[in-house]
Order: structure tokens, then C-alpha cells, then sequence
């Protein structure tokens, strides 16, 4: 199966792939769309999705029972990756280990690219209670990056 890729109107898209909300309403999140590019139905045991940041947005800060990898491919950013703050750009990869914080935001005038290689089947993401975040901003790189 062959995807072609295009981009209109600057927005990185692949035919025949819809490009959807990045969640539903009432995470916190700015500025995401995402496209998921192979999964189950493709006969994978993982998920590859495409996700697009615009300048100014941001994804949800989060955490979960299974790991991520993360593959800029457009743009630059910063990353929250447990207590570590890190910049990326372009084909810079990412491992997110289980039940580790991250957050990821676009630096810059250009949107932020990413691809996201994730299990087809797991779990839902926990955001972090009000304890969770207490102890979270006593790291000051931490407390000046995330957005809740």
C-alpha cells in the first residue's frame, strides 16, 4: 500500500488519510491535528501517526503505561521528557519511556512535524492531579515549559 504525500496550504498531509482532531474536547491542548498513517487495520501491532503543531500550540501533558517514539520531521520544538527539558528540530528522534511525563511545544514561526510510533492497542493517557503537579514545578525547567 502506497500513501502519496502532499503538502497544501502547508499542512503535511498523505492521501487518503483524514487528517483529525488531535483529541477530544476537554484535554488541554493548542493547535494539533494528527493523521494516523499505519495501525491494525494495516496488519501492524503498532500505530505510526503523524501529528502537526502550529506555532504557539502545544500537546497535552501526559503520561501512560507504554512507550513512544517520536521522529521530527518538520520544524523545531521543545520536548518534556520526565524532569528534562530538550529542544528539537528536524530528523532528531525521541524515546519516551512508560509512565513518563511529556509535553511537547513548537518553537519558532513554522509548524512542529512529528511522526509517533506507538502500540496499536494501549492504554488511555493519565494527566497529572494536583499532587502530580505540585511536585512537577519544583524543577524550574519544568514549571517554565509545561502548559496545563
Amino acid at each position: 500500500m502506497l500513501k502519496k504525500f502532499t503538502s497544501k496550504k502547508g499542512l503535511f498531509k498523505w492521501e487518503n488519510t483524514p487528517v483529525l482532531a488531535y483529541k477530544e474536547e476537554g484535554a488541554h491542548f493548542k493547535a494539533i491535528t494528527r493523521q494516523i498513517l499505519f495501525d491494525k487495520e494495516n496488519g501492524f501491532s503498532s500505530q505510526l501517526r503523524y501529528f502537526e503543531i502550529a506555532p504557539g500550540g502545544h500537546s497535552t501533558l501526559e503520561r501512560h503505561d507504554h512507550e513512544h517514539g517520536v521522529f521530527v520531521v518538520r520544524g523545531k520544538g521543545k520536548i518534556l521528557v520526565g524532569n528534562e527539558v530538550f529542544l528539537i528540530k528536524n530528523f532528531d528522534v525521541v524515546y519516551i519511556p512508560k509512565q513518563t511525563w511529556h509535553q511537547l511545544r513548537t518553537f519558532g514561526k513554522e509548524p512542529l512535524g512529528f511522526l509517533c510510533l506507538v502500540d496499536a492497542e494501549r492504554d488511555r493517557p493519565h494527566r497529572p492531579d494536583g499532587e502530580e503537579i505540585k511536585n512537577m514545578y519544583r524543577n524550574k525547567k519544568v514549571a517554565g515549559f509545561v502548559r496545563l
